[in-house]
Order: structure tokens, then C-alpha cells, then sequence
């Protein structure tokens, strides 16, 4: 039987990339690609620590600001031949010798195979632990996928009898190996040299989630599915030490985005209250927060007095005068919460390593945002954004 606790996770990610230079911290769909697998295992209930192996500083820092611990990795075991169980066994040596644990079942994941829903990795830890397994792959069901293979100059039929085709409801369900989640024992790895050994089970995903990034041509499929499949169910943990200080926009995010004009010519806002709930517990947590907003109206600063917090408004530049402020006060931008709806956030957004959005936000918008907050601008988002930090 497996204990929980004592899964690890390890994600292999060498530098050196010569299809795609840079390949592990490319940027899709608002976060370097090996972010989204650190993120997938750290938010796993059953995955008690998470290592990331390299031989590349960029991916080191990158890696420890998504929260995993980081196993240098030797050159000889860095190279293009290397194979993934040697920087597997290398890691479980440095884990039982150097962290002192003895993980009773490894979860392998491959940062170029991201599209992994929020429970894919628990639900694939639970039929490993209730399966009895001894190995386990994830994979997806292909039907209609009728295979041939050259063989001695002739062309063969490989996963079906061409002379008796049949119907494709008759043929036996066959899986591809997707390449996203392999759980085994260390023994398995350590006796054959393999992730694979003993009693193997296989851990079902949809046939979407086969896709993996090889080369240039495979990132706007998988960003495509990070950003219509993955990310508007994503809602993850934001530590505290990753944060530095909170922006606002105001409209659309403190508000749903519309206005009340009278016949005076005055304008007037509908707020949620919970919003300033959210505020307090943020400054209980010593987080520094302001409003950044291009609109001129003097309810803008009214309602910043209101919640108790600073504000820079009728702003044309955002990028320009985040930068200034945050130089002035000592902020890195990587560590910058924004929160922002639409395009006239864009360019500051992406200067911040924490761009954030309510679900009706933009869809330009979407797409870079780390996180996509299940609340609309308006109904909440500041105190949704409060529940995701954590000390």
C-alpha cells in the first residue's frame, strides 16, 4: 500500500534544447511551460514534495519560483541521449541521501506534456494506491486510428486485420501512452532500469490531453488547450513569500464594468462588499495593495478611501508608471500581483510575474493571466483573490 504522504513528484528538465531553444521555460499561455506541471503537482493533495532535475540555471530559478526544490543534475546525465530513469534514479539518490525521505511511490511528469486537468494527478494516485500497482501510465483511448507499418518491403495492417475489417465498435479499446503521468515504486525503477515493471495500470485521460510539445508547431495546439480546457478550471495556492504587492484595476474588476450616469451629469458604481472583506484580509497579511486606474472619475478615489486604499488614477500608461512605483518602493515585478480585465491591462500585465483576471475578462487578457479567478468584475474577485493566498 502506498502512503499518500510520502509520494514525490519529479519533473525532468534539462537545458540544451535544440528543437526548441529555451524549450522548458518557454512561455504558453501566461506561464513558462514547466510552471504549469510544478503548479499541477504542488496543488496534488497526495504529493508531499516536488523536485524539478536540471543542469540549467534559468530553469532552476524558474522552478524555485513556482515553488519546487531543485536537484542539480551532472552533465553526463544531461545530454541528448540521456535517458529520463537515469535522471530519475539520480534524483530518488539525492532525495533519500540529501532530504533524508524514502518515497514510497514516485509521480514522474513531463513538463512538454501540460494538459493535465486539476485532479488528473490525485485521480491517477488513487488508482495506483486502490489498483495495488506496482507502475502506472497515463493514457488515452484511440478509436478509428487504424495503423499500418512497412515490414520486410510490404505494408502491413498492425492494430487491425484489413481483410476483416469489421466494425469499429467490435475492435477492443486500445490506449496511446499520452507521456503526462507515470507513478511507480522506486524498487520498480531501481530492479529493471524502467518506469514500467510488475503490475502495471493505466490511468485514462481524454484523447485532447495527448498532445505535447516537440517542436515550434506544437505550441498554439497546446496553448489552445491550456487556455479553453486547463486554465478556466485552475484555481491554485498563491503563497505569500511570492508576493510582493497587489494592483487593482478598478473597472471591471471592482466593478462589473458599467455605470450609472444621472441627469446631472454624475456618475455612480456598484461595488461588492465582499470585495472589502477580501482587502482586510490581504492587508492582515501585510500585503501591500493599490488601485491603478485610467479613469478620471472622482469615484474612483471615493471608493479607495472607502476600503482604505491608495490610489493612482486617470493614468495613460500603466506599464510605465507601475514600473516607477515599483522601483521607487523596492517591489520586483516577478513577484506583482495585477489584476486586470481588459486590453488597456495587457502591457503591465505582462510586466508582472502574477497576472490575474475575473472570468469575463478579455480573452487577449485570459491568455496571459497565470490565474483566471472564477468571479466576474464586480461580484467578488478581491475576496476570491484573498482565499488563494496562503502563508
Amino acid at each position: 500500500m502506498i502512503d499518500d504522504e510520502k509520494a514525490v513528484a519529479i519533473i525532468p528538465a534539462r537545458g540544451g534544447s535544440k528543437g526548441i531553444p529555451h524549450k522548458n521555460i518557454v512561455p504558453i499561455a501566461g506561464k513558462p511551460l514547466i510552471g504549469w506541471t510544478i503548479e499541477q503537482a504542488i496543488n496534488t493533495e497526495s504529493i508531499s514534495h516536488t523536485f524539478v532535475s536540471t543542469n540549467d540555471s534559468d530553469i532552476a530559478a524558474i522552478s524555485k519560483k513556482f515553488g519546487a526544490e531543485v536537484i542539480w543534475r551532472p552533465d553526463e546525465l544531461s545530454t541528448d541521449v540521456a535517458t529520463s530513469e537515469s535522471a530519475i534514479l539520480h534524483a530518488l539518490d539525492w532525495i533519500e541521501h540529501d532530504k533524508k525521505i524514502t518515497p514510497q511511490a514516485v509521480v514522474f511528469l513531463q513538463a512538454t506534456s501540460p494538459l493535465r486537468k486539476q485532479d488528473d494527478i490525485q485521480r491517477a494516485i488513487s488508482v495506483f494506491k486502490n489498483k495495488q500497482a506496482d507502475s502506472l501510465i497515463s493514457g488515452s483511448l484511440i478509436e478509428d486510428f487504424l495503423i499500418w507499418e512497412m515490414r520486410n518491403g510490404i505494408w502491413e495492417s498492425v492494430n487491425f486485420d484489413y481483410k476483416n475489417r469489421g466494425r469499429r465498435q467490435d475492435r477492443n479499446p486500445q490506449f496511446v501512452e499520452n507521456g503526462s503521468i507515470y507513478i511507480f515504486k522506486p524498487e520498480i525503477i531501481r530492479e529493471y532500469g524502467n518506469r514500467i515493471g510488475k503490475k502495471m495500470e493505466l490511468y485514462e485521460m481524454d484523447f485532447w490531453q495527448v498532445w505535447e510539445i516537440d517542436n515550434t508547431d506544437d505550441i498554439p495546439l497546446v496553448e489552445f488547450y491550456l487556455n479553453t480546457k486547463i486554465k478556466p478550471f485552475e484555481i491554485g495556492k498563491l503563497r505569500r513569500s511570492q508576493v510582493d504587492l497587489i494592483v487593482s484595476d478598478f473597472d471591471g474588476v471592482i466593478t462589473d464594468n458599467k455605470v450609472l450616469t444621472l441627469q446631472d451629469g454624475t456618475e455612480a458604481i456598484l461595488a461588492n462588499r465582499s470585495d472589502g472583506l477580501g482587502i482586510r484580509i490581504i492587508k492582515q497579511m501585510q500585503i501591500p495593495m493599490i488601485i491603478l486606474s485610467t479613469e478620471t472619475n472622482p469615484v474612483v478615489r471615493a471608493r479607495a478611501e472607502k476600503v482604505g486604499l491608495p490610489v493612482i488614477q486617470a493614468v495613460e500608461n500603466k506599464k510605465s508608471v507601475l514600473t516607477d512605483y515599483c522601483r521607487n518602493h523596492g517591489y520586483n515585478p516577478e513577484n506583482v500581483v495585477y489584476v486586470g480585465n481588459d486590453i488597456n491591462d495587457l502591457e503591465v500585465m505582462q510586466l508582472v510575474g502574477w497576472p490575474m483576471c475575473p472570468a469575463d475578462s478579455h480573452v487577449k487578457i485570459k491568455n496571459i493571466s497565470r490565474i483566471i479567478l472564477s468571479k466576474k468584475g464586480g461580484e467578488g474577485v478581491i475576496r476570491e483573490l484573498s482565499e488563494l493566498l496562503t502563508v
